[in-house]
Order: structure tokens, then C-alpha cells, then sequence
């Protein structure tokens, strides 16, 4: 299991990679409500400012946590809670085809209790080409070794 105390300052990792497909971009479409044409109308987004269908930011940031979850889960990290997101930018679009994968970084930690701290993870998605789309910093709240009880 790994603790607010295990994690280190400037430590990384990388992600496993998802091609974004129009059949996501259909049921985020259908899922959220949001039938921008950017997003669903091919010939209003070709003659749109990308060229192209692109997925929803908000598409690329539930799978960019997607991505990332496995973490929580594998390495068995002592969340308590995803404590909330700063910072969130849409840098350049993510279009149909298009293949992310995330990198982690630890950038700050914060004690909470006696019990608890946070941890600040810079949250870096890139395509295929190395580019980034999204960064965000994402907050979690994790035990600490010494946790008997949350307060």
C-alpha cells in the first residue's frame, strides 16, 4: 500500500495509451448532452477553425482519469478521497484516431491531520506525438502510515 509519506517530490510515471474513437465521442455526446457540432457534425467541423471532429475536452479528461486509475488500484494508494482538481487547461485539440497517454508527476505534499495529507500531481496527457492536450493538477488525499482512524 503506498502512503502520503511514500510518495516523493518530482518522482513520475507514465501511463498505458487510448486511441480516442468517434464511437466515443458519439456516447460522451449522448452520455453528457453536449452536440456541440464541433464535436458530432463532420461537415460543420471540417469547415470549423480545426478542420476536423475533435473530442470533447471534458471526454478527454474522463479518460485521462481512466488512464490514471489503474494506479490507484494496482499500487493499492491509500486514498481516502480525490480531493479536487486546479489548474485545468485544454492545450491543443485531441481529434478522432488520435492516441494519449498520461504522465504523473509528484509536485507537492501537504499534511492535513495527524492522520492525512495531500498529495498535488501535475497530470500531463499527450498524444502521439508527444504533444501535450490537457494538464491539470490533480489533489488526492491519502492516509499516512500512522492511520488508525480517519478524523
Amino acid at each position: 500500500m503506498l502512503y502520503f509519506e511514500d510518495f516523493k517530490v518530482g518522482e513520475k510515471s507514465i501511463t498505458h495509451s487510448r486511441t480516442i474513437t468517434e464511437a466515443d465521442i458519439v456516447n460522451f455526446a449522448a452520455l453528457s448532452g453536449d452536440w456541440n457540432p464541433l464535436h458530432v457534425d463532420k461537415e460543420f467541423a471540417h469547415n470549423g477553425p480545426f478542420g476536423e471532429r475533435i473530442a470533447h475536452g471534458l471526454l478527454v479528461l474522463s479518460v485521462t482519469s481512466g488512464l490514471f486509475s489503474p494506479e490507484l488500484i494496482f499500487n493499492k494508494w491509500s486514498l481516502i478521497a480525490f480531493y479536487g482538481i486546479d489548474k485545468l487547461r485544454f492545450i491543443a485539440p485531441t481529434k478522432i484516431g488520435d492516441t494519449i497517454q498520461t504522465e504523473l508527476e509528484t509536485i507537492n505534499k501537504k499534511v492535513k491531520n495527524d492522520n492525512s495529507g495531500i498529495v498535488d500531481l501535475k497530470i500531463t496527457t499527450r498524444n502521439q506525438h508527444n504533444k501535450e492536450v490537457l494538464v491539470f493538477i490533480a489533489k488526492f488525499l491519502l492516509k499516512k502510515h500512522n492511520n488508525t482512524l480517519i478524523t
